[in-house]
C-alpha cells in the first residue's frame, strides 16, 4: 500500500461543497470517480484536509490517497487529471510517507476572500460585488482585533454545545488591490461559515454601519446586537494548507480589476 499526498485546485462554483454527499455533486465525489478510472478499482482511501462549503474554491487543497499501485506520481496525477471535469485540476501528486496525513497533520490553513469594487464581466463568480463606498482604513483596523486566540460563536453556524468555538487566528489582513479588496486570513482551524461570517461583519464596517472596535465586542460577546449579511460563497478561496516546516505564502488575488 502506497500513500500519496495531493494538491488540488478547483472552482466551487457548480459543485455542493468537498466532501462526499448523496445526491449532490461534490468535489471528492469527481476526484475518487476519476481514481477509480485512473487505478482501474474502488479498493483505496481519500482523505482531504477539510471540507470547503457550497460554492467554494481551493487554490491548493491538499488530500493523501492511500491505493496499492505501481504508479509513479506524475503517470497518476497525469490519468486523474484525463478523468476530471475542466473546474477541478491535481496541480501536483508526492509519495509521502505511510503515517502521513492530510487533516491531522495540518498545522493551519489560509483562506483569502476577494471583494470587488466595481461590477465585473470575467471576475463574478470569484468576487463579492460590493456597490457601496468601503471604509477600507476602518476594515482593516476590524480585521486586526480578529488575530489572536478568541471564541468565534458569533462567526459560526456551528453550535457551541457540540464543539469549541476557539480559534487561534495568526493572521487577519485586508489587502487594497483597488478596486479589487482581498481579505486574508490563517488559523489553526475553520469553523463552519466562520470565513464569509467575518467577511460580511468586515463589509458592514466599511459601510459604517458597525463600527470598527465592534469586532472587539462582537468577540468578547457573542448575544452582542450588532447583524450583517453572510458573504457570498464566490469570493472564498482555501488557499493554502501548512504542515511542520512550511510557510505561509503571500496572497495572490486570482483576477485583476
Amino acid at each position: 500500500m502506497a500513500r500519496f499526498k495531493f494538491t488540488i485546485e478547483y472552482e466551487g462554483t457548480r459543485y455542493s461543497g468537498w466532501q462526499v454527499q448523496k445526491n449532490a455533486r461534490t468535489v471528492q465525489g469527481e476526484l475518487i470517480g476519476a481514481l477509480e478510472g485512473a487505478l482501474n478499482t474502488r479498493s483505496f482511501e481519500f482523505i482531504g484536509s477539510g471540507r470547503t462549503d457550497a460554492g467554494v474554491h481551493a487554490l491548493a487543497q491538499v488530500a493523501h490517497l492511500d491505493a496499492k499501485t505501481m504508479l509513479a506520481p506524475h503517470i497518476l496525477r497525469l490519468r486523474v487529471n484525463d478523468q476530471l471535469p475542466a473546474d477541478i485540476n491535481v496541480v501536483n501528486v508526492q509519495r509521502v510517507h505511510e503515517r502521513f496525513h492530510a487533516r491531522h497533520h495540518a498545522v493551519s490553513r489560509s483562506y483569502m476572500y476577494q471583494i470587488a469594487q466595481r461590477r465585473t464581466a470575467f471576475g463574478k463568480r470569484h468576487v463579492w460585488w460590493i456597490r457601496d463606498n468601503l471604509n477600507v482604513q476602518a476594515m482593516q483596523k476590524a480585521c486586526s482585533y480578529f488575530e489572536g486566540f478568541h471564541d468565534f460563536q458569533r462567526f459560526t453556524r456551528d453550535d457551541p454545545d457540540e464543539k469549541s468555538t476557539n480559534v487561534d487566528l495568526t493572521r487577519c489582513q485586508l489587502i487594497d488591490y483597488s478596486p479589487l479588496l482581498v481579505v486574508h486570513v490563517v488559523g489553526s482551524h475553520f469553523l463552519w461559515n466562520m470565513v464569509r461570517q467575518m467577511v460580511g461583519c468586515l463589509v458592514e464596517v466599511g459601510r459604517g454601519t458597525i463600527p470598527a472596535d465592534a469586532v472587539r465586542e462582537l468577540l468578547a460577546n457573542p448575544q452582542s446586537s450588532y447583524s450583517w449579511e453572510t458573504a457570498a460563497p464566490s469570493g472564498l478561496f482555501l488557499a493554502d494548507v501548512q504542515y511542520d516546516g512550511m510557510s505561509v505564502p503571500d496572497v495572490v488575488p486570482t483576477i485583476r480589476l
